[in-house]
């Protein structure tokens, strides 16, 4: 049996085997990626598989360090978010950036109370461990969501509100497991709801202020402080994200919330190297996403978990039909989403890291009593994961929310030319998009923006202004900062809309 390394050191000795098996595992991890494609599985289902084979279950591996796992897990959240506000673009969140949040609260906190109410009443959990287990699955997961829509067109309302909720949701639940560990733990501390509340108030308006500020003040300077090296540019942006959290940190309000908004606002400013500060950050979020789940996975015992078998079918029931849905409804419906809306986001609340590193909170507050809430929460996701993430684009299809009408087929990535103040932008045409059949002058770009070059399968040629757009072509556009978020915002329109999208009869001169 291998031996965790804390009872005899680590030294040289001990280095090749441990990068031998590291080194296996980040390539098994890569190439399960393509696996995770197929199956549309997220892939923290394969990393979490991971762990668990090299664990006591597998080849033997002993770990049983829960401080250690939630610090890592805690630095893993940050890249992830970290990576997730600079590869959000502003423009196709900013609409729903309001039911967002409220679904990041009050939903939150409607969540949190369906799953407490029935956890006390069908499982007979006292009500302070009902409502803390409650709280822990109550987090949807930016890595579980976003790996399996992007295999799903959706209106962009919907997929920017599943990204925006992400992305903000991991800041009020922290808060909240926190304070309720406190409660479960002998001798803790008693939060009344108002000082709750208050604290929860001024932590997260807190974080968001220290995020904004740190990423607007870093944006404006890294015009002056861009060294010409992109990769050291691009490690200065994340150490941003990271500076975000830690003072945040500091002054005791939200560093999640202030780390995602801060990787936000620097992935919407004009700043040098932008693809490579994207690369970048989607590289630390992968690295982080697989240390994380293997790592949980290490941390799970199989012996235990069947034991908790049962009592996590019930509460992932009770999230998914019951919790999940009232919280949608109570914060959709004031935004006027219609119920085929409503269901699709009901059953897109995906579980993945988060509730399983919260549920490392009460042991590390002193509740060790509390062990079996980790092989629950771990339980839960796995079962639930493999039940909703593949089924979502049939869920989809059923409902029509992913129809050719609202879906804008098309995917677009942008490489800043710094020195001529231009972008690269690359578009694909969907089989169905409206794009289809438009000739390349009926696109009407902005002043400044062209396409230079069209790509289908073989056949590439530049094109001219009677070209015809096809099914699969790959456009290369060409076009000045200035205009760039005008010429996204034409091409979603006529993708949209077709030809006619946007135009405006002129009004006849008078005689």
């Amino acid at each position: 049996m291998i031996e965790a390394a804390a009872t005899t050191g680590f030294d040289t000795a001990d280095l090749p085997l441990t990068l031998l098996v590291g080194s296996l595992v980040l390539l098994v991890a890569v190439a399960a990626v393509r696996l995770a494609n197929r199956s549309g599985l997220p892939t923290l289902l394969i990393y979490l598989a991971i762990g668990v084979a090299l664990g006591e279950g597998g080849l033997g591996i002993g770990f049983e360090n829960t401080n250690l796992t939630q610090v890592l897990g805690y630095c893993a959240l940050i890249l992830i978010l970290i990576e997730g506000g600079l590869t959000t673009q502003w423009s196709s969140i900013r609409a729903s950036v309001a039911p967002a949040l409220l679904l990041s609260t009050l939903g939150v906190l409607v969540s949190v109370a369906v799953v407490g109410s029935a956890t006390h009443l069908l499982l007979d959990f006292d009500w302070k461990t009902s409502l803390l287990l409650g709280a822990i699955v109550s987090s949807t997961d930016a890595a579980a969501v976003f790996s399996v829509l992007r295999k799903v067109p959706l209106p962009h309302r919907l997929a920017g509100v599943l990204e925006a909720e992400s992305g903000f949701n991991d800041a009020p639940v922290v808060l909240l497991v926190v304070a309720l560990a406190d409660e479960v733990v002998p001798g803790g501390k008693h939060h009344g709801v108002l000082s709750l509340a208050g604290m929860a108030v001024f932590e997260l308006a807190g974080g968001a202020l220290v995020g904004l500020a740190v990423g607007w003040v870093l944006g404006a300077l890294s015009q002056r402080i861009a060294p010409g090296s992109s990769g050291l540019f691009a490690i200065g942006v994340v150490a941003g994200g990271v500076l975000a959290y830690a003072a945040a940190s500091v002054v005791h309000t939200s560093g999640f919330m202030a780390t995602y908004l801060a990787a936000l606002v620097l992935g919407n400013m004009p700043i040098p190297h932008r693809q490579a500060v994207r690369g970048f950050g989607q590289a630390m979020g992968w690295l982080a996403q697989i240390g994380l789940f293997v790592l949980l996975g290490l941390l799970a015992s199989p012996s235990r978990l069947m034991d908790q078998f049962v009592p996590a079918m019930v509460v992932g029931f009770v999230l998914l039909l019951l919790a999940r849905p009232a919280s949608i409804i109570a914060s959709m419906t004031p935004f006027g989403f219609s119920w085929r809306e409503q269901v699709f986001l009901s059953w897109a609340g995906l579980r993945g890291a988060v509730p399983v590193v919260l549920a490392t909170v009460p042991l590390t507050a002193g509740a060790e009593q509390m062990r079996w809430i980790f092989d629950l929460v771990f339980v839960l996701v796995v079962v639930f994961t493999f039940l909703q993430a593949p089924t979502l684009p049939l869920v989809a299809r059923v409902l029509g929310i992913g129809n050719d009408a609202h879906a804008v087929e098309l995917e677009v990535e942008n490489t800043p030319l710094t020195d001529l103040r231009a972008d690269m932008l690359h578009v694909k045409v969907g089989e169905h998009s409206q794009l289809v059949g438009v000739m390349l002058y009926e696109l009407r770009l902005p002043v400044g923006a062209n396409v230079t070059l069209v790509v289908n399968g073989e056949r590439s040629y530049v094109p001219g202004e009677r070209s015809v757009l096809r099914a699969g072509d790959q456009l290369l556009v060409v076009t000045k900062e200035a205009v760039r978020a005008r010429t996204l915002a034409r091409f979603r329109e006529v993708s949209e809309g077709g030809r006619l999208a946007g135009w405006r009869m002129p009004t006849a001169p008078r005689t």
